[in-house]
């Protein structure tokens, strides 16, 4: 009887421990205040605690592999790896774009799984897109969004980086159309490590500028999720995204132009050149969807710049 009631003791000591570790997490987690305080990031001291430590993590682990991987393997094998996982994930999009119903998305991400299974080596070769077939990206979480459901507040997962509420939850149809998900761990672990390294590489260019330019990486990161997940969800639309483009840098040989963009934009003669002016009487061109004035942004012209006569 003494030992039953010990356990017991035990066993309620451990209840009421769990239920202050939770009472001090959510109390680390309040609401941020203060007039930089993010209405959409309530959770911010406990996310820039978990981002503390993604960072940390990646700094000391995932980058330094990821630079091994880069340095020591040829470009056609990572581009070939790359293209591998590309193509296992039009699997979800596919999903996605048909319970969105956006049928001809839905049909060319069918039509890349196929081509690029069958022509292109199990998808180590991207064939479908010079053939004129877009690479689409959705989720779960999209998809949702697609129907109302709000994002609700910026969450940091740890290991897993920015989301959100809704966006937490793309792993229950993403990872079910996944074809790794139907392999045995001898498979699936191997290739989920690659997958990792591989997608890292991707980056590092990118948060060696981030390192080099945010003030506030966490607050860099957030605004940068938040933005482009709401692209993502409406198409493209959303003025939130206004035109940065540097109309008088000309793109690199061989590659294509941005998106509205025309043979305008490009200067004459080379960087830093001027751009002819346009006939007399020519017709004025519709500015670009994705333009700042296409998107009905204010336009921010110097009044001081007067054009040489």
């Amino acid at each position: 009887m003494k030992w039953g009631s010990t356990a017991l003791t035990a066993r309620a000591v451990r209840k009421i421990g769990v239920s202050l570790a939770i009472a001090g997490a959510l109390a680390t987690a309040g609401c941020a205040t203060g007039p930089d305080r993010n209405p959409k990031d309530p959770l911010e001291p406990m996310n820039r605690k978990i981002f503390t430590f993604n960072d940390t993590l990646d700094t000391y682990v995932a980058k330094p592999v990821a630079q091994f991987y880069v340095d020591y393997t040829p470009s056609p094998f990572r581009t070939a790896v790359s293209n591998f996982f590309s193509n296992l994930g039009d699997f979800s999009n596919f999903a996605n774009n048909l319970l969105q119903l956006k049928i001809t998305d839905a049909t060319q991400d069918l039509m890349r799984i196929a081509m690029n299974s069958v022509f292109g080596i199990g998808g180590l070769i991207d064939i479908a897109s010079p053939a004129g077939l877009p690479k689409h990206h959705q989720d779960f979480g999209l998809t949702l969004g697609h129907y109302g459901m709000p994002s609700g507040p910026y969450l940091v997962l740890p290991l897993l980086g920015p989301s959100s509420f809704r966006d937490s939850t793309t792993w229950l149809v993403d990872w079910r159309v996944n074809p790794l998900s139907y392999s045995g761990p001898e498979i699936l672990w191997p290739l989920f490590g690659l997958n990792f390294v591989s997608a890292r590489a991707d980056l590092i260019g990118a948060t060696d500028l981030l390192s080099a330019a945010a003030l506030d990486k966490y607050a860099f990161v957030r605004d940068a999720y938040t933005q482009r997940r709401q692209y993502l969800l409406t198409g493209g639309g959303a003025d939130t995204l206004p035109d940065y483009g540097d109309e008088g840098a000309s793109a690199p040989e061989g590659a294509s132009a941005p998106e509205g963009t025309g043979a305008a934009a490009s200067p004459a003669g080379g960087v830093g050149g001027k751009s002819p002016a346009p006939a007399e009487g020519a017709p004025k061109a519709k500015p670009s969807p994705s333009s700042s004035q296409g998107q009905g942004l204010p336009q921010y012209d110097d009044p001081a710049a007067q054009p040489a006569k």
